[in-house]
């Protein structure tokens, strides 16, 4: 089945759930229900009323009867006004006819179900398409009720939305729900929680987490290898503000073309205290909280004079930025207000790009494979040819970034899938979705082109012949943010991470308090070779410590009793390998800094 198809099926099953809620709900308002990447849902609008879980079974029940009766979907057209008379008590959909007739419209489409007697038993506004008849709607099965703003905007009322999972297959479908229940252990809220790594507090601020000391100590290990590569890889590391003045917003752009996702504008003229007491100032600054680093790479740039001799110029920073999201959209990790990106921009001449390019390319790869992602889809986002005036920079300049950004991406052997449409409105780019270890894709890595910037702000460097010429400039992100890579991580690999990522390396548990000063020795003799340890000397049974760090998923369990004390050895425990292995001190430090060096 083609992804036409099964889109089909599941805009059908959003008909027939419709169906089958009116027959318990015949007063409900129906307004829309698309076809989505996993199934369907339909929105409506009960009054006061609410859908129970005991509905769900009764629908899903409901809707197995209308397949086995096998309806035809048929499609008709009335007039305008006809549409609006039948439709007349429904003003969700007179709000689309409206819309509709003011793109023009002179018919409005509808689609009914007919059963064997030739009765109707539903119909809908709809354009469609559908399947050809009920029985033809793979495997589905109802999911969840949710609360859903009207055309998704907060000021309309809220409707009862219900999902529904839908796959051609019955087989397929019970992948994707073994999948989904996989997920849901991996959770890297659930397991954040459990190893102590982060937590997200109201009183802080939706979508702005706070980091606990082993969630910090994964940061800093990541961060530390962050910074070792990019100085190997030529980057030179800068640092810029949270915030910038209003006039470096409107210069760059954002000002203008991003301000739905800026957050509103902070006056920096007077004090809080001026401003709780109602004093008044004439001198009224304006800044914004930073949505990107870009405008202060491009600052860094202008600071002195450059010439052809002194590229390429590799900025990168590791930089905190701001961005508004709607309360129901922010997620754990993932999707958050204040987030760090991994950031990076490559100013260059023309005949540098193609080369700088592949050095990014290998570079997401190496940093990719190093964290255990080796497998990922290649997007290349190209400018809409129909509507290129959206967009900044010439044709010129597009046909030649296009054209090397395709030409690296197949030089390098990258399974890719070209998006028209999809560039951003100043360039180009290539977007690197990983793979984790059950197959969800993860939006991460990117590398961009930008027209807009260096135009804005009238970048340039003297060419070899002396004239003024203007750079090209790339944008890139390795990890995306590390709020949402650390998160992706944290599901990949359950929490068990490899020894080299692991913030806690070993545990060292003592089975009576007189084991305690020798458990206390070997924890500050393994701290003092590099190794990432604690104790647990607590009054606890042995077999409860064991399962504590076993829940905590650390690499290495040492157990200290009268044997270890009296023989000096260590008897070491690896996380998910049966038995025990008896090590010295020295011998044992030495395994694991090898594999932290090795990245294992």
């Amino acid at each position: 089945m083609n992804e036409q198809e099964l889109s089909s099926m599941r805009h059908s099953l959003s008909h027939i759930l419709a169906q089958a809620v009116l027959k318990f709900y015949p007063e409900a308002k129906l307004t829309i229900g698309p076809a989505v990447d996993n199934g369907f849902y339909y929105d409506f609008d009960l009054g006061d009323k609410s859908f129970s879980e005991e509905d769900l079974k009764n629908f899903q029940k409901e809707m197995e009867k209308i397949i086995k009766d096998k309806q035809k979907f048929e499609q008709f057209d009335l007039s305008v006004d006809e549409a609006k008379e039948r439709l007349a008590n429904n003003p969700y959909k007179l709000e689309l006819i409206e819309e509709l007739v003011k793109e023009g419209e002179t018919t409005i489409s509808f689609y009914r179900n007919v059963n064997n007697k030739g009765e109707v038993t539903f119909e809908d506004m709809c354009i469609g398409p559908h399947a050809e008849n009920t029985r033809e709607i793979g495997a589905f099965k109802l999911d969840k009720i949710a609360g859903a703003y009207w055309r998704g905007k907060e000021e309309n009322k809220m409707l009862q939305r219900i999902y529904g999972l839908a796959f051609a297959t019955k087989d397929e479908l019970f992948q994707y729900l073994k999948m989904r229940e996989e997920a849901e252990k991996r959770d890297h809220r659930k397991i954040g929680k459990e190893q102590q790594l982060f937590i997200l507090d109201q009183q802080v601020g939706m979508g702005l987490p706070l980091w606990l000391p082993k969630g910090a100590l994964l940061w800093r290990v990541m961060e530390d290898f962050w910074y070792q590569e990019h100085l190997k890889n030529g980057y030179d590391l800068v640092r810029s503000p949270h915030i910038g003045s209003r006039s470096l917003w409107e210069t760059s752009g954002h000002w203008g073309f991003y301000s739905n996702s800026m957050y509103p504008p902070l006056e920096i003229g007077q004090s809080l205290e001026s401003i709780k007491q109602g004093t008044k100032t004439d001198a009224k600054e304006e800044y914004l909280l930073k949505p990107m680093n870009c405008p202060f790479h491009v600052v860094l740039y202008q600071s002195s004079p450059k010439s052809y001799r002194d590229f390429p110029i590799r900025y990168a920073e590791c930089g905190t930025v701001y961005r508004y999201e709607k309360s129901g959209e922010v997620s754990g990790l993932t999707r958050v207000r204040g987030f760090t990106q991994d950031d990076a921009h490559i100013i260059c001449r023309k005949d540098q790009v193609e080369e700088e390019l592949g050095r990014v390319v290998d570079f997401i790869i190496h940093m990719l494979s190093t964290f255990g992602f080796n497998e990922y889809n290649v997007y290349l986002s190209l400018r809409d040819p129909k509507n290129s005036d959206k967009y900044a920079g010439n044709d010129e300049g597009w046909e030649f970034t296009q054209a090397v950004l395709e030409k690296v991406a197949i030089d390098n052997g990258l399974n890719y899938t070209k998006e028209e449409g999809e560039a951003a409105f100043y360039g180009p780019k290539l977007d690197f979705k990983i793979k984790d270890c059950i197959g969800r894709e993860w939006q991460c890595s990117t590398l961009q082109f930008d027209f807009n910037l260096p135009n804005r702000f009238n970048m340039a460097f003297r060419n070899s012949e002396g004239q003024d010429e203007k750079p090209y400039m790339l944008h890139r992100a390795l990890f995306g943010s590390f709020e949402r890579f650390i998160g992706v991580l944290i599901e990949h690999y359950a929490g068990n991470f490899p020894v080299w990522l692991a913030p806690v390396q070993v545990k060292v548990i003592a089975v009576g308090a007189a084991h305690a000063t020798r458990v206390v020795e070997v924890v500050e003799s393994l701290k003092a070779q590099g190794v990432r340890v604690e104790a647990n000397v607590t009054d606890e049974t042995v077999g409860y410590k064991i399962r504590q760090a076993e829940k905590e998923k650390v690499p290495y369990m040492v157990v200290i009793g009268d044997k270890e004390v009296e023989s000096g050895k260590l008897t070491v425990r690896v996380k998910g390998i049966e038995g025990q292995t008896e090590y010295s001190v020295e011998d044992f430090a030495t395994e694991i800094i090898i594999k932290t060096k090795d990245r294992k």
